[in-house]
């Protein structure tokens, strides 16, 4: 049936298929597909070392990188045309870390992008004009996103080019302090496909400019007017807005509730959801029902740091079926005010009643029986409930998914069982500076779901609890043990082991954590802020084991932690490049030191108040050098011993000098183990 041929195949055919199969072992991803490699990078998204490691691997994947990736956030303007030659699909670029960008930059970038980019973030960014502003308009006619806020040059005329965007759809404008109704006015000539608008903090824009928007933008979903000089006349065309979802009003005096009453007849049925009167402190239950009337959507609702919550004031919500989260931070609760919540007809998922005065267990228990589906509780600072509130609430909202109840001191350590008990789906709890003991986590580590645990100045717990913690909670990703003296080395070598996600950790004040600790969380490669203020006994051999371990390190507190000094510093400039944010203040280091960090390029905020070891020119030389730097604090005395022409100069490449006047402090911590080791700390002029 077969012939000779079909039967025994050629030296030469055996030797292609070796080949083959050869070429294919050899070089493996040449065969996979553009589409398998763009999956890859999607689940890459979120960690840069990654990428940078994928792109690496070989050509075809660099050039799919390349290709690949959509959005940008580069640490200098000045790498935008070489950035521009690498990526040439950017859709989405973040320049808050650049506070300069120039004209040249911003035409570069309309160039390099004109049909991709479509979001631009300039919030942090100085030094272009209007002209570079109207060429980035002009030239990206896809422009549907631009940032501007905190621009505090930015007048009017910025907002004519701005104007011209013709298709964009949010804009940005917090405490753009100079432009006035005729900016705006020309925004909402413009830009009638508006959606989201933030002019938070704009105090020149009144009714009129408001009212234009309302008028104009038809499409508007999300606004923004919090510290505004506006009264209820601007109100009547934004309620009659179709599509409005969020409105905030934080802190605008002008409205109360006699303009309010006025505007009632006005009101029609819209599709608000979110409603933010935060400081509205002349908006009562009066003014609330004009308000709202109409307001059928309503799912959010904050009325923090306002009016007290009477009867008449939990009536007006009554028949709001939808209404899911109420935030009443920091208002006055009534005992009749509470019973009305619970008779409404909608059942809350979320509850804050932060610092409220009048809560108690009666309040508390009134609450999580009708509102039983809650999903999220902050009771922080309520301090007159017991047992009885925490049995309430865990018998009747077993669905809690976060639970902030900080400083509940008259909360005993026998109720924290209770949680863990009944609430397994937790993934935030912080129960800082309470009675919590190790019973109380060892029940809260069968919560598997918690990421976010806050221990801090928890006196009760040691070792042991965390331990509990560590085998039961793998996922915690933030861990607070400020001034939890009772943990040592052991515990954090648990935790360290036992949570392998961990990003952030807090062990701030505490004598007992050594440089083992810090060896066992450089084990911990995403770890991103680490605060060991006051922990005396760290010293710089711990601190470059972190460094070396933990390569996405962009927060660091090392405050009095006075045996760290230059050898930590050359570690961290040498493994931390991600580096963003560091304290030094109180430490052994000097100009060194200091110098060596300032190769960070990501190097954003420094605090180096009372360093020794540090000279002007030290200094100078450290500035100079770090040109990433916009926050640098520092100590009052070295105002005079830089000349002002320095200053000046850092001042225009985007770097702010804080100057304090602050005495050298030594607290009761630092004495304690000062007549321990006999050491002494030096204080710098």
């Amino acid at each position: 049936m077969f012939s000779k041929f079909d039967s025994a195949p050629s030296p030469l055919k055996k030797k292609l298929k070796t080949i083959d199969m050869d070429d294919a072992f050899s070089r493996p991803f040449d065969h996979l597909t553009e589409e398998i490699i763009f999956v890859i990078l999607d689940h890459l998204h979120d960690d840069p070392f990654s990428r940078k490691s994928f792109s690496l691997v070989c050509k075809s994947f660099y050039s799919a990188e390349s290709h690949h990736r959509k959005s940008l956030r580069p640490l200098r303007s000045d790498l935008i045309r070489s950035i521009a030659r690498r990526y040439p699909s950017i859709s989405k670029l973040d320049l808050s870390l650049c506070l300069h960008v120039e004209d040249s930059f911003l035409n570069a970038i309309s160039c390099a992008w004109k049909t991709t980019l479509f979001s631009i973030d300039l919030s942090r960014s100085r030094s272009f004009s209007n002209a570079g502003l109207s060429n980035l308009v002009t030239n990206c006619a896809g422009l549907v996103e631009i940032n501007l806020s905190n621009g505090i040059a930015l007048t009017d005329s910025a907002l004519k080019v701005i104007a011209e965007a013709k298709n964009l759809e949010k804009l940005w404008l917090a405490r753009c302090r100079s432009i006035t109704d005729m900016g705006i006015g020309c925004v909402a000539v413009g830009c009638r496909k508006l959606k989201v608008l933030c002019l938070k903090w704009c105090v020149h824009i009144t009714d009129m400019g408001v009212g234009l928007i309302a008028t104009k933008c038809k499409e508007l979903r999300s606004l923004d007017l919090s510290f505004l000089p506006i009264t209820e006349k601007c109100l009547q065309p934004i309620l009659q807005l179709q599509h409005l979802e969020e409105l905030v009003l934080e802190e605008c005096h002008g409205i109360d509730d006699e303009g309010l009453a006025a505007l009632e007849r006005y009101c029609k049925r819209n599709s608000l959801k979110l409603l933010n009167l935060t400081r509205c402190q002349s908006i009562s239950h009066s003014g609330l029902s004009s308000l709202i009337n109409g307001s059928e959507d309503l799912q959010q609702l904050i009325l923090s740091y306002g009016s007290s919550i009477t009867t008449d004031m939990a009536k007006c919500l009554h028949n709001f079926s939808g209404l899911q989260s109420l935030k009443l931070d920091c208002c006055s609760l009534t005992t009749s005010g509470v019973r009305a919540i619970a008779n409404w007809r909608a059942s809350l998922k979320e509850l804050s009643l932060s610092k409220c005065a009048g809560v108690t267990d009666e309040c508390v228990s009134t609450l999580v029986q009708k509102h039983n589906q809650l999903r999220k509780l902050d009771i922080t600072c309520c301090r007159k409930i017991t047992y009885a509130s925490i049995n309430s609430i865990t018998s009747s909202c077993s669905s809690l998914v976060s639970l902030k109840m900080e400083s509940c001191s008259l909360v005993p350590r026998e109720a924290y069982v209770l949680i863990g008990k009944h609430c397994p789906y937790l993934e935030e709890l912080d129960v800082t500076d309470n009675e919590i003991d190790n019973e109380g986590l060892k029940s809260i580590s069968k919560c598997s779901r918690l990421s976010v645990l806050k221990l801090g100045i928890c006196l009760n717990i040691n070792d042991d609890g965390l331990s509990h913690i560590a085998n039961g909670c793998p996922k915690i990703k933030e861990l607070d043990l400020y001034r939890s003296t009772g943990i040592t080395d052991r515990g954090i070598a648990a935790t360290a082991e036992g949570c392998p996600v961990l990003e952030m950790i807090n062990i701030a004040y505490n004598n007992k954590i050594t440089d083992s600790s810090l060896k066992s969380l450089s084990k911990c490669l995403r770890l991103k802020a680490l605060e060991i203020r006051g922990c005396c006994s760290i010293s710089s051999i711990g601190l470059a084991a972190v460094a070396m371990g933990c390569k996405q390190l962009t927060v660091l507190d090392i405050k009095k932690c006075v045996n760290v000094d230059d050898d930590g510093m050359l570690p961290l400039a040498q493994f931390s490049h991600n580096l963003k944010q560091i304290n030094l203040s109180y430490c052994s280091v000097t100009d060194v030191g200091l110098l060596s960090l300032a190769s960070i390029n990501c190097l954003r905020n420094m605090t180096i108040l009372h360093l020794a070891g540090l000279t002007p020119d030290g200094l100078t030389a450290a500035l100079l050098v770090c040109g990433g730097l916009r926050k640098v604090k520092l100590h009052l005395s070295f105002k005079s011993l830089l000349p002002p022409s320095f200053r000046k100069y850092l001042e225009t490449r985007g770097c702010v000098l804080y100057w304090r006047d602050k005495a050298f402090q030594v607290d009761q911590d630092d004495k304690d183990w000062n007549l321990h080791s006999g050491k002494s700390l030096g204080c710098s002029t």
